[in-house]
């Protein structure tokens, strides 16, 4: 490695790929009354939501879960009127008015409910599940029961059926068919539609090796394969989409698209969860450590940057909640580290679309840079993901015509507000207020 970041702004090695700046975020139905972050959400420039979960932020609304859409699974799924469509409706306009597409999770969201699960549980008849699934898709892509044509292009089966119980109550053959069986049905009545998944808990080879078998005797393929992952460890989370499309060619699978549509840096599940005790709560969330605090924000501008150089077609930071331990906001509604980590990458997706070369200084440091379509501007991201060193360097090539420097910072104490750096004679440097994980992002004209 280096001993000092060094760009090459006459070298482009790709483009920036939006989709893999997405999320669970999204505006929710509750509280509106009470107060909203559509405009905060539209500064973030996030590309596409994913609806996981959104049935738990949603409080007291009946969206998107299979089973709120269509509450009587006895009732003939060709019949508009046993569906309930209204809430759902709602709320995925409200995603799309603040600029974000829709990934759709089908099936049900995550079941914390001890030893005892209702939602999680096989369907009784999976041909008959799969024809209520083919109706809510034929409602917001083909106007039925009054519904819309809106370009939701991915649609998604289950979540995590590797999580037994919460997730899936039931064995991996029976989820293996229950999935084939969708998937053979919605790809028949909707050819041009990305249909996929399973959303599994990680890239779970052995797992995918005997679904992806079951699809191939079937004649059918998924759209794409999406798994999950949560963790501290930057290279070792951007080295799984290569891994994943390696495997997909290899068995033959390779217009399949990749997504890891789960994502979020954390150092213990203990702590981050409700039942945690105080103590251990306090630990998992406060301090640069912490859950949303400048660690995480620095391993998520790290993972946003990373994923850029790899096949990975989208990705979705998982957040769904403004006043939880997932989310942006916190319980008093104040914005996290990780908020303005993801409106620093949402600069970068707005404004620059060609990637250009960078060798990084260490082992701490991360980042990207790019290029305007124009080429009349460039930024350059550097991350120093809990390193110890206090100044950062760059040796940047190919854009000395342009004097004009701003920059922003992200550290322990300042929340992307303006910093001071040096440009001169090629060498970007900034000295940080401390040895702890930072953020940078430098813009030229």
């Amino acid at each position: 490695m280096p001993t000092i970041t060094k760009i090459d702004f006459t070298e482009n090695v790709g483009k920036i790929n939006p989709a893999l700046h997405s999320s669970g975020f999204a505006p929710v139905l509750y509280p509106r009354g009470f107060y909203t972050v559509d405009e905060e959400l539209k500064s973030l420039n996030l590309y596409s939501a994913r609806t996981h979960d959104w049935a738990l932020v949603n409080h007291g609304q009946r969206i998107v879960d299979t089973h709120f859409v269509f509450p009587l699974i006895h009732a003939d799924p060709s019949d508009p009127q046993n569906y309930y469509f209204d809430a759902t409706d709602a709320a995925l306009k409200l995603a799309q008015d603040v600029g974000m597409k829709i990934f759709y999770r089908m099936g049900t969201s995550i079941e914390h409910t001890g030893d005892v699960h209702f939602n999680t549980k096989p369907p009784a008849d999976p041909e008959k599940y799969a024809e209520v699934l083919a109706g809510i898709v034929r409602h917001y892509t083909q106007g039925w029961a009054k519904g819309f044509e809106w370009d939701i292009q991915y649609w998604e089966i289950w979540n995590e059926p590797d999580l037994h119980g919460a997730c899936w109550d039931g064995t991996d053959e029976e989820f293996i068919f229950l999935f084939v069986t969708i998937l053979k049905r919605l790809k028949k009545e909707f050819p041009s539609l990305k249909i996929g998944g399973p959303a599994l808990c990680g890239p779970k080879e052995d797992y995918l090796r005997k679904l992806l078998a079951a699809c191939k005797a079937a004649d059918v393929a998924p759209d794409f394969i999406s798994w999950h992952h949560y963790g501290a460890n930057v290279d070792y989370l951007v080295a799984q989409p290569a891994r994943m499309r390696a495997f997909l060619d290899e068995l033959g699978f390779g217009n399949t698209e990749t997504s890891i549509n789960e994502w979020h840096y954390i150092l213990s599940w203990d702590g981050v969860h409700g039942s945690s005790s105080p103590d251990m709560r306090r630990r998992a969330l406060e301090g640069p450590t912490g859950h949303n605090n400048i660690d995480s924000a620095a391993f998520t501008l790290a993972v946003l940057s990373g994923f850029q150089l790899t096949p990975l077609d989208s990705a979705f930071f998982y957040g769904c909640s403004v006043d939880g331990s997932w989310g942006f906001a916190d319980a008093n509604r104040m914005f996290n580290k990780n908020f303005y980590a993801l409106r620093m990458f949402g600069e970068i997706v707005a404004g620059y679309t060609v990637i250009v070369k960078c060798e990084f200084a260490g082992k701490t440091i991360y980042g990207l840079a790019a290029l305007s379509d124009d080429g009349k501007k460039a930024c350059v991201l550097l991350v120093d993901y809990r390193g110890t060193e206090q100044v950062l360097e760059a040796e940047i090539k190919g854009i000395s015509n342009m004097k004009r420097v701003s920059a922003t910072v992200l550290d322990n104490n300042r929340d992307a507000i303006p910093a001071a750096v040096s440009w001169e004679d090629g060498r970007l440097t900034f000295v940080k207020d401390d040895k702890r994980s930072c953020a940078l992002l430098a813009k030229f004209e």
